[in-house]
């Protein structure tokens, strides 16, 4: 996975004298997994690259939440194309492991 841009939103909202817990948005993707998924609609592109949310609670614990590719099918109507979107819930379900061990 490439890393395209890291967004701290946490530092934006300091910026204007708003504070929120640790929150940061990481969009990434790889091109052999988007666009096989844009190649069965072009629509799936307002979604990807592919983004994660990491936040931190008040106790401390860190989350990692994205977009399951369930939701992607449902939002964009994909239809016959379950082997590309079960390559890209594998990739993101690899992203999330490397990302949170």
């Amino acid at each position: 996975m490439k890393v395209f841009a890291t967004i701290r939103h946490s530092k934006g909202a300091e910026d204007v004298g708003v504070t929120i817990n640790p929150t940061t948005l990481i969009i990434f993707g790889n091109p052999k997994v988007g666009a096989p998924l844009m190649a069965c609609t072009q629509m799936v592109g307002i979604d990807l690259p592919q983004k994660a949310l990491i936040t931190q609670d008040e106790e401390g614990k860190v989350m990692l939440t994205y977009n399951d590719p369930a939701y992607l099918k449902e939002r964009h109507e994909i239809r016959g194309c379950d082997a590309v979107l079960e390559k890209v819930r594998k990739a993101l379900a690899n992203f999330a492991k490397a990302a949170t061990n």
